[in-house]
């Protein structure tokens, strides 16, 4: 009887904190600017001479749109996708993921985490200070230069992230 009373008392003392729980809202990518985004990457890298595969997902690492130029090796498709996937996942960039865990013993093991690719080229995009998905690239000759054409891609669609 007291293993009752105890449930019920557990119970009751949550009760307040699920009536004053709110659904939770976040903004995310949408179709049309991810598609604008990855055009605009590839383009910016193209304007290099670089052959690229761009790839944007959502806040959840999900993709939303891939773009591969006529060129592009086919390794820079799951490239792509992985540096997109691992900047949505930790919010921040891959270069400098990758250079916390060459630096931090740490977080050396990060690249083990099943889809994530420590290679520059992986860039959130932000609104605000939120972030709503990434744009990962990859087949430029150097993963600083795949996250140059990411951010180029970004600052063209930037007006539209409201």
């Amino acid at each position: 009887m007291s293993l009752i009373r105890l449930a019920a008392a557990s119970a009751l003392a949550l009760a307040p904190v699920a009536a004053g729980a709110q659904v939770l809202q976040e903004r995310n990518m949408p179709l049309a600017i991810a598609q604008e985004l990855a055009q605009a990457t590839v383009e910016a890298c193209a304007a290099k001479n670089f052959n690229v595969t761009a790839t944007v997902v959502d806040r959840a690492g999900l993709v939303r749109a891939m773009l591969r130029a006529d060129r592009a090796g086919p390794h820079t498709v799951e490239a792509s996708r992985a540096k997109a996937f691992t900047s949505a996942s930790a919010r921040n960039a891959t270069s400098a993921i990758a250079e916390g865990a060459e630096k931090n013993p740490a977080a050396r093991h990060l690249g083990s985490i099943e889809g994530f690719l420590l290679l520059g080229g992986g860039v959130p995009v932000k609104v605000g200070d939120e972030v709503v998905g990434a744009v990962g690239v990859g087949g430029a000759p150097g993963g600083h230069l795949d996250e140059e054409c990411a951010n180029a891609g970004i600052e063209k669609v930037k007006a539209k992230l409201r």
